[in-house]
């Protein structure tokens, strides 16, 4: 008899495709910087559209983004790579459709099998 374990209940050896995250709220501008002090001002300045000789570093990118919550960005930044970003709990919904198109592959492979039938040769003891 197996019991269902509840849906809450994690599974210490599963490792999702697609991990669930959240942003930690806790970090402060100038640490996400690994400075002292740093003003929205100056990264405004920094990442300035007329501010044309300037590369913006991916510590001062993820910075701004965070002090304009802009997360936009992120998935604007990948798009041309052909990637989506997913956000928190979203992430969830792209590992259900990977289990779900495993379970289809599963069951298209036991209709195979079960297509052709068995022939059991009966043994003398």
């Amino acid at each position: 008899m197996s019991r269902k374990s509840h849906p809450d209940q994690g599974d210490l050896f599963h490792q999702p495709v697609y991990p669930s995250r959240m942003a930690d709220q806790n970090i402060e501008l100038t640490e996400a910087l690994g400075q002292d002090s740093f003003s929205l001002a100056t990264l405004n300045a920094y990442t300035a559209e007329s501010n044309e000789t300037h590369d913006i570093s991916v510590v001062r990118l993820k910075a701004f983004v965070r002090a304009t919550g802009a997360n936009w960005l992120w998935d604007l930044i990948v798009a041309d790579d052909g990637l989506t970003m997913l956000v928190g709990d979203e992430a969830r919904l792209a590992e259900i459709a990977l289990v779900q198109q495993e379970r289809a592959a599963l069951d298209d492979r036991l209709r195979q099998l079960k297509a052709t039938p068995v022939h059991i040769v009966r043994r003398q003891r």
